[in-house]
Order: C-alpha cells, then structure tokens, then sequence
C-alpha cells in the first residue's frame, strides 16, 4: 500500500518544481514508510511514497517500461497479477520485476486504457505516457483506494490524499457549501465533491484522461444489482455452493504478500468468515486482532475471542479504555484532511496502531453489508412497509412520534428509544431517502436552522443525490435501490475512507476480500429474497458460514463499532464541545446558528433529547476546520 501524487503543468508547460513534488509526496509519508520515488520530464512530475508488500527488493516506484515511455505511479494490490503476467509475457513483454505494478505497465502497453478492466484488485493510479503525450488515472470498481484531483489553471494535480494537493501552492482551500451541506446529512462528503470547491474524487469504477488539453472522465464498470431481478432457475442451494467456493477464492486471493498477514475479527459474520477461510488456507499461521471497550454496552469481544479460540487463531486483542480514546479525539485531524463523522474511526484508528505493531497487512470483513444486505436499516426498511399499511398518515406523522418522544432518553449504544425515535422520524420519506436519513445526522428541517444566513446558498440538495443514485441503480425493486445507494454512498463514503485513513494513518493495509470483484459479480447476479429474508439479514451468507464459525455467530445481529459519545458528550468530552461550539467561535467562522447548536447542546445535557449523531458530526467538523480549513 502506497501514497501517490502528482503534476502536469499542461497548458504552459512550466518545469516541475523538485521541492513542491517532495512536499507533495511528503505529506504522505505514513501512507508509504519504506522508501520514496520521483520521476520528474519538465512539466510532468510524479511522486511516491511506498509500504512494500509484494516484491520487496526491486518494486521500487515510479516505475517503467523498457523504453521509459511509461511511467506508473500505483497504490494498492493487484491479486490475479501472477495471471496477467504469465498472458503478457505470451505477448512478448519482458519484465524487470516481480511486482504487481508492472504488470499495470504492461497491460496498458497491451491495451491501452481498457487494460483497467483487467485488474482484480484495489487501486488507484497514474501513468504518465510520454509518447502520446497522456495521463491517464484509475481507481477500482468500489473505491476501496483514495484519488482526488484539481485542474487548477492549466495545472492538473493529483494525490491519494487532500493534504497533498493542497501542499501544491496555488491550490487555494475554499470551502464548498454544497458538500458541507451534504457532510452534515451523510456525515460524510460523497464523491466526486470534496470539502474544498476545486478538488474532486475520481469516483470508483472510473477512470480520468488528461490528452490534448482536454479531460474525460470514463466509467469502465458498475454494479447491476437489476440482475438479480431476472428470472433464474437457480436454487437456494446452487447459489450456496457458488457462494461458498468464491469466499474460498477470493480470500485465497487476497492473502498473497511476502509479509505476514493478519485479520481484523470483530465477531461478527463477515469478519468471522474471512477468518474462517483464511485459517483453512493457512492452518495454525492466523493472527486476529480485536479490541474491547470498557462500556458493556459497546464491547464485543467475547464474541470476537470465541472465534478465535473455535478457529485456533493466535488472538490480540486490546482493551480501550475511555483515557485512549478521548486522547485521540482532539487529534483526530491530523489524518482527517476532510470532515467524516463516523465516531468509529477512533477505535478503527487504535486498532490499526495496535494491528500494526505484528503485521502489515490484515484483511476485514468491510462491505458484506452492503454486498449481503446486512444493515438493521434494512430490517427497519421491511417493517416500514407494515408499519405504513397498519397506522393512517395523521397517526404516523404526529401521534406516533409525540408517544415516543416520550419515553426516557438512554444514552446506551443503539438503545431502544434512540432506534424508536430515528425509525418514526423519517417515516416521511421515500425508502431510499429514509435509509440514509436513519444512517445520518442532520435532516432537511435542521440543516435549515443549522445554516441559518446560509440556508439556499448550496446548488444541489442531499434528496437529489440519493434520486439520482436511485434512477441509476437501474434496479426496479426497492430494496436493491437501496442497496446500490449503499454502494454508492454510504461504502463508498463513510466505510472504506474511515478504514483507508485509520489503517493508512498506522502505515497499515487493510484488504477487503468480501468486496473482490469475483464476489461483486456473484452478489449482483443473487436474487435479493436470499440477502434480506423475511426480517433475517445476510441470509445466503449466514448459511454459506455455518460449517466454518460458531452457530451463535451465524446467526448473530449486526452490532455497530461505536463509541459512547452520548455519555461523553455530558462528561469529559464537554469543554471540548463548549470551546468548539462556542457562540465566539460560531460566529467568527460565519457557517453556523450559534443560536440551534446552543440548543442541541443543551437539550442533550439535560437528556431531553439525544443528539449524539448531530453533536459528534459538528464536533468534527470544527475540529477540521481549525486543521485544514485556514
């Protein structure tokens, strides 16, 4: 796993400064520890930081081809690169390393830009092609590696992370008020905006190129959950055994390195089963890693070390304790260079440090959910539709509401009033819309009092964005709407990003198996009754991890990776909050009503209310700011 930037001074071809290319590269150095790289041809310049995983002595980047034409620079793995190589040496390339990278080079010598729809794997990168005077970038199907770009006055700049492009001195850093707009519903900026108005993500399944002056923008793959919308004579159990032998294939896949590996198990279903498999490929030679927390309310462990024990793992796990996390919290925007308000990104962080200290590379169990159909969302989704034929509209949109607004607010993890009160509050919105606002924080009605003065000054609202994610789902069922919305936003968004910034925070790689293209195209092929059944989530999953983890693990609910930010809000996270919400403060930056982030605040000291979700979200957000915003 790597850091990767550069730049290309296009329109008036000015040299590469050597200086701002280090700078830029520099700022990633946590990405890549073991070495750095440079390839510097007047106004074209490309910079690398590297973590070596595979091939250790002579993967060193940027790299060429034999003529030095072409130049790469590569973050991620390439899985079926023993494969490509073996076909393009057939085709008479000769290669120089043993490296996964090259076989980029190669295939693009081969194929030119559709080479990218070869590669299995998580990537982004850039080839710089001389002879035809063309960047070209891509990034994976499902956005698992970061890569955002500006065009800044003929200066096109890119980078795995904000930081870097920032670091190039005519990037200026305004904020755009749409995405802020959108971070304070999501929690999250959703590609292809970026806090700042003139930096963009590439999105997943993308790639970009830079030819003649001119940028284009190409999709070389998407899912098609519509798929499984069509008529099969498959059965349950032809779909199980498909299941199982491409869990089998594509963790297999994943656990190539020429550095010892481990697994990051939360006792959960999906990281569970990648544990499973990873044991029966490698028996006795696992380390799992998971940690604990002192609340019982936010502690999975035990469920974690039983896993471990049934599977015969050599098992980590680390206690946190309130003092580790809260340390943490007031430095989270050292590697948070854009606003994510997922509070699990502090244990994610943690882990990842202790993770780091046996290994450098572990798998995950990310994006099952989304695969699998795995959310509570989901289940409240299915009771939804019972909920809406049982109680006429007046009952649903005030009676119901008033009652369970009533009850004593607990500030538990996922406590019984705090899913009441979410579930009865969006009962208004289509089910797309009100997946994602039981996900997020602010709803249309309080980003209109957050804003204030600033209500309208946003071009397009967070109901356009999941709408258009819904019309090009191309999927006729609701609920694979929903889950392609997932894909789209919430995965893409909040999951992937949390686990690329916490890990390669710790100079640690995080591989996702479950997210293999192999399986991508397994799951949308699955007619959805075998992902959502009834109101049992995971459902072909749960059955395919049957013969492979504990029965009480198979069948176990989803728990989120959370912290008890409810409880620290009205405790030690307090003058933090106040000094960050302050009425100076608010004021002086000019974005937010004082006067409503007063009131949130204090309806949630005095338990009148639950704002966990909104304060932390806020609490973020002023904390990047006074990083990276001035």
């Amino acid at each position: 796993m790597c850091g990767i930037c550069g730049v290309w001074s296009y329109r008036q071809a000015e040299p590469v400064d050597p200086e701002i290319l280090q700078d830029m590269t520099r700022q990633m150095t946590h990405r890549g520890p073991d070495e750095e790289g440079f390839f510097i041809d007047g106004p074209v310049g490309l910079g690398h930081r590297r973590l070596s995983i595979i091939d250790l002595t002579t993967g060193h980047q940027p790299l060429h081809n034999e003529d030095k034409t072409i130049w790469i620079v590569f973050n991620g793995e390439i899985y079926n690169y023993p494969e490509l190589r073996t076909s393009l040496a057939g085709h008479g390339h000769r290669f120089l390393t043993t490296s996964d990278t090259e076989v980029i080079v190669h295939a693009y010598e081969e194929f030119g830009c559709d080479c990218v729809g070869l590669l299995n794997g998580m990537f982004a990168f850039a080839i710089w092609d001389a002879s035809n005077q063309r960047l070209f970038l891509a990034r994976d199907r499902m956005g698992i590696k970061p890569l955002c770009y500006t065009d800044w006055n003929g200066h096109f700049v890119f980078a795995s992370e904000l930081k870097s492009v920032l670091a190039y001195p005519p990037v200026t850093r305004s904020l755009d008020f749409t995405a802020l707009n959108q971070y304070m519903a999501f929690e999250y900026v959703p590609t292809p905006r970026t806090i700042f108005k003139n930096i963009k993500k590439l999105p997943p399944g993308h790639s970009l190129t830079l030819e003649r002056g001119h940028i284009r923008i190409h999709q070389y793959w998407d899912t098609r959950l519509a798929l499984s919308e069509e008529a099969s004579n498959r059965n349950q159990d032809q779909y199980l055994a498909e299941l199982k032998e491409t869990l089998k294939d594509v963790v297999r896949k994943e656990m190539i390195a020429d550095v010892p590996t481990g697994v990051l198990l939360s006792g959960g279903i999906d990281s569970s089963t990648v544990a499973a498999l990873m044991v029966k490929e490698n028996p006795g030679g696992i380390k799992s890693f998971s940690i604990a927390f002192e609340d019982p309310s936010f502690d999975e462990s035990a469920h974690a070390r039983l896993v471990a024990r049934h599977l015969g793992t050599e098992h980590h796990e680390m206690v946190l304790t309130s003092e580790m996390m809260l340390s943490l919290i007031p430095k989270v925007a050292d590697f948070l260079d854009e606003p994510l308000g997922d509070s699990s990104i502090i244990p994610t962080y943690l882990l990842s440090s202790f993770v780091r200290d046996h290994v450098k590379v572990a798998l995950g169990g990310d994006g099952g959910d989304e695969l699998f159909g795995g959310y509570s969302t989901l289940q409240a989704y299915r009771l939804s539709e019972y909920y809406r034929h049982l109680f006429p509209a007046p009952v649903r949109d005030k009676v119901i509401p008033w009652i369970v607004n009533q009850l004593p607010v607990s500030f538990d993890n996922i406590s019984f009033d705090f899913k009441l009160r979410r579930f009865a509050s969006a009962q208004w919105a289509s089910p797309v819309l009100r997946h994602h606002l039981w996900l997020g924080s602010f709803d249309s009605k309080q980003r209109g009092l957050l804003f204030g003065p600033l209500t309208g000054m946003h071009d397009e609202d967070v109901e356009d964005l999941t709408r258009q994610h819904q019309n090009a789902s191309g999927a006729a069922d609701a609920l694979n709407q929903i889950l392609y919305c997932d894909m789209k936003l919430y995965l893409e968004g909040d999951i992937l990003p949390k686990v690329d910034k916490a890990s390669m925070a710790n100079s640690l790689e995080v591989r996702v198996p479950l997210l293999n293209p192999t399986l991508l195209e397994f799951a949308e092929r699955l007619p959805h009754k075998f992902k959502l059944h009834g109101l049992r989530t995971k459902y072909l999953l749960r059955r395919a991890a049957e013969d492979l983890v504990p029965r009480s693990i198979a069948a176990r609910g989803k728990k989120g990776f959370n912290m008890p930010v409810a409880k620290w809000m009205t405790g030690p996270l307090r003058p933090l909050a106040e000094d960050m919400f302050s009425e100076a403060r608010l004021q002086r930056q000019g974005l937010f009503d004082h006067r409503y982030v007063r009131r949130l605040f204090d309806e949630h000291l005095a338990r009148k209310s639950d704002h966990r979700k909104a304060l932390w979200t806020l609490l973020i957000f002023q904390l990047w700011y006074d990083r990276w915003a001035r």
